[in-house]
């Protein structure tokens, strides 16, 4: 169905009746209105396809598809779509996982469950409802290094009372996301990814920075570009999200093998050197 008229009424028409594509001529259309209508896309999580007025197609970015002989190009986010490239970042995954629960946790954990629940009572494992692939929801496991509260969608601030002896040694370490290996075992994360953020800030976010959503068509991962960039822990200004943000998009629109065993490498670099924001 042919929807005209302006750019607002075809974005009330796409919301209203729930359609999940939305097809674009791209002979039809301005820059400035392609702009907006792949913006909406991304914000509303809806897939683009673009019809073209010529068959000669110069961008990575796209891939083309044909419906009988009638050509349709589909805007392609990442090559971590790829189902054979899904499948080799499942294996990687699940190897790298069991090769750390056996040769690290398998004696860390019963050491560090002592210490914790000797210094709090409380459970020795923290587990939170967190935004997956799809803006799924899944129970993301941490090592708890708080007392218990019940300010569990607020993030730890320097300092932050909550923090346990114990617990203030985990997180300069990060050896209290140690249990999210288990949640890549699980398939709700990768070892490589955009890390999950609070719900809070997923509202709070999502509308306000560009290609927010972009983050979520990917599995979260335990450690990600963002995070060996510097840009881990509080989120103190705006624009900490931001970068936040360029950074996951950026790990999304480019990923490698390379570049997750980089982050992989950096991130044991950043663990032993120690990080300023790890608290």
């Amino acid at each position: 169905m042919e929807i005209k008229g302006k750019l607002e009424k075809l974005k009330s028409f796409v919301i209203e009746n729930e359609i999940d594509e939305i097809y674009c001529s791209l002979k039809e259309v301005s820059n400035v209105q392609l702009n907006k209508i792949i913006a909406f896309s991304d914000e509303y999580k809806k897939t683009i396809k673009f019809i073209p007025d010529s068959k000669e197609i110069f961008s990575k970015h796209l891939q083309i598809d044909y419906y009988d002989s009638f050509p349709v190009l589909s805007l392609k986010k990442t090559v971590l779509n790829d189902p054979t490239i899904k499948i080799f970042k499942r294996l990687f995954d699940v190897v790298f996982s069991i090769i750390v629960i056996i040769g690290l946790l398998s004696w860390l954990m019963p050491i560090l469950a002592i210490l914790i629940k000797l210094e709090s009572k409380g459970p020795v494992f923290f587990r939170q409802g967190r935004p997956g692939i799809d803006e799924n929801e899944f129970y993301c496991y941490k090592f708890r290094s708080m007392r218990i509260n019940e300010m569990t969608e607020t993030e730890a601030s320097k300092n932050d009372p909550r923090v346990t002896k114990i617990g203030k040694l985990m997180r300069k370490s990060s050896i209290d996301e140690m249990p999210q290996f288990f949640n890549v075992l699980l398939g709700d994360m990768s070892v490589v990814g955009p890390r999950p953020h609070l719900w809070s800030q997923n509202l709070s976010y999502a509308n306000k920075i560009k290609k927010y959503a972009t983050r979520h068509c990917v599995k979260p991962g335990i450690t990600g570009l963002a995070q060996v960039r510097g840009f881990r822990g509080e989120i103190e200004t705006e624009r900490d999200m931001i970068n936040r943000i360029k950074f996951d998009v950026f790990y999304i629109e480019n990923w490698t093998l390379i570049l997750d065993l980089k982050i992989i490498h950096q991130t044991i670099v950043n663990i032993y050197k120690g990080e300023e924001k790890a608290y």
